[in-house]
């Protein structure tokens, strides 16, 4: 029997442990930049059209469910899995707006400081587990970390796309341009000036946040700020479908499920 070394604290991932988050395939990829725009409508939609405070509390709620279900499965499934990411988006979207809205934090200011939160969250899971590879996360801890550092992404790159569509005035599509060009970045990195496979992943996990909620914004906001005018609730329905879309398909052909490790 083939095992990963042994934690602090006693615990051990044994061979044949199924893994609670799915292979990065092309359909990954895909699928997380729609929950990003997805959330980044539906969280506008919904305070425009419902009170900010309640609105906070319904994604807060939802958010919690999603995660509670997704730790209680034994193993990755697609629709539990994905269903947290799309809330972690939602009430994602809503905290990080929060910050900016109600209590005036600049997006630079808050872009640099949880750029932080993401640096100690992840100082703190390798210091405990000696490993940041979403392929290692086949223990409640390891998971508890993951979510922690998806929950801190989503941030982050929340603030971020407002720091360059809004206060560094590039726009909706012009930031969703830039940030389609950096995230070529890290593959090209790992392809040719051998960056690692585990800092190359997250690098780009990052900016698939402001990636996908600059085109949903763009697709949403009024022609008159650039956009092309289509409305929140349009585009979160339209991206809604195409995600039910690619889960439904990863369902079915479970390209994405890893294989345990056997002796």
């Amino acid at each position: 029997m083939v095992e990963e070394p042994r934690l602090r604290g006693g615990g051990a991932v044994a061979a044949g442990a199924l893994s609670k988050v799915p292979e990065v395939t092309v359909a990954f990829w895909v699928t997380k930049v729609l929950t990003t725009g997805m959330g980044e409508a539906t969280s506008d939609f919904l305070a425009q059209h419902m009170d900010p405070v309640l609105a906070v509390g319904i994604g807060g709620v939802a958010f919690a469910v999603a995660l509670a279900v997704q730790f209680r499965v034994r193993r990755y499934i697609a629709a539990v899995y994905w269903t947290a990411v799309v809330m972690v988006s939602v009430f994602g979207t809503m905290a990080a707006d929060t910050l900016h809205v109600a209590l005036g934090v600049p997006y630079a200011a808050s872009t640099c400081g949880f750029a932080l939160v993401l640096v100690g969250v992840l100082a703190l899971w390798y210091a405990s587990e000696r490993t940041l590879s979403v392929h290692s996360v086949r223990t409640p801890r390891r998971e508890a970390f993951y979510w922690a550092t998806v929950v801190t992404t989503f941030a982050l790159g929340t603030a971020t796309g407002d720091l360059t569509a809004t206060t560094l005035h590039l726009g909706y599509l012009s930031s969703g341009v830039l940030f389609a060009a950096v995230i070529a970045v890290p593959a090209l990195a790992h392809r040719r000036l051998g960056l690692g496979p585990v800092a190359a992943f997250w690098s780009a996990y990052v900016v698939t946040r402001p990636l996908g909620a600059s085109f949903a914004d763009w697709m949403a906001v009024s022609t008159s700020r650039g956009g092309l005018g289509w409305g929140t609730g349009p585009v979160s329905l339209a991206w809604a479908v195409a995600i039910v879309a690619f889960v439904v398909h990863l369902a079915v052909s479970r390209a994405d499920v890893a294989r345990p490790e056997v002796a």
